[in-house]
């Protein structure tokens, strides 16, 4: 982003609802205009949003959406907001942690393994936020809502102030790689997931290779045999979790 266009979508994000420049009255509102764009690359992906295709969903002209959002930059800031889930909807995932995955050790725990599913969630359901959501950029009130979420969940453990934001930067980037692996793999034979189609590639070499892998072959032997196949996600989150776990208590020691 630029300086002028950080500085726009500062306003947009956090300032008070805009007024359009002058021109016509269209009766357009900034969420509607999110919500548009969000449709869009919904069903193509970020690359398909545009002023003009939005202008187009909307059925007015380029330039009267111009008069409420400068340009794609700061129109996809606003996607961001509009597409992530409300960080207050976690509440409902806490209520009903005793039953998930993730739930043994309590408290902190079990809220950074709500927070993860929530975010994992995020990202399915709107695949093009893993492109939107890198880089220097604006957040706004909801995307800051989801990290302080994750950081009071922290509060009171024991770590400082960079470990805590470490902590959930290791967390969310967890959860961003399993759905990237996710997204790029999407469409798969049969319609598996990522574990499953992995497992399908490899099978067919190692059927012939497999002398040449033993440790490989074994390892996949045993998944086809026992399951466990779908479960990075939750499996990493809770190693990640375990580990954190060691921190705090050496922290209180």
């Amino acid at each position: 982003m630029t300086s002028e266009q950080w500085s726009a979508a500062v306003r947009l994000l956090w300032g008070p609802p805009a007024k359009p420049a002058r021109g016509p009255k269209r009766g357009l509102t900034l969420e509607g205009i999110a919500l548009a764009g969000v449709g869009i690359a919904d069903a193509e992906g970020l690359g398909g949003v545009s002023m003009q295709r939005v202008a187009a969903e909307l059925a007015v002209t380029k330039m009267a959406l111009y008069r409420y959002v400068p340009g794609k930059a700061e129109l996809v800031a606003l996607m961001v907001e509009a597409a992530l889930p409300d960080p207050a909807g976690l509440d409902a995932g806490l209520a009903a942690a005793a039953a998930g995955a993730v739930s043994a050790g309590g408290g902190w725990r079990e809220q950074l393994g709500v927070w993860a599913r929530g975010l994992y969630e995020g990202f399915r359901a709107h695949p093009w936020l893993l492109e939107a959501t890198v880089g220097a950029r604006v957040m706004g009130p909801r995307e800051l809502g989801w990290m302080e979420r994750a950081l009071a969940a922290l509060d009171g453990c024991g770590l400082s102030g960079a470990e805590a934001m470490d902590s959930v930067v290791l967390v969310a980037g967890h959860v961003r790689g399993i759905a990237e692996q996710e997204r790029a793999m999407a469409g798969g034979a049969g319609g598996e997931g990522p574990d499953g189609q992995l497992v399908a590639m490899l099978g067919e070499v190692l059927r012939v290779r497999g002398d040449d892998y033993p440790a490989l072959a074994a390892a996949l032997g045993s998944v086809a045999e026992q399951g466990g196949q779908e479960q990075a996600l939750l499996y990493g989150l809770e190693r990640i979790l375990d580990g954190l776990g060691l921190l705090v208590e050496r922290r209180g020691r």
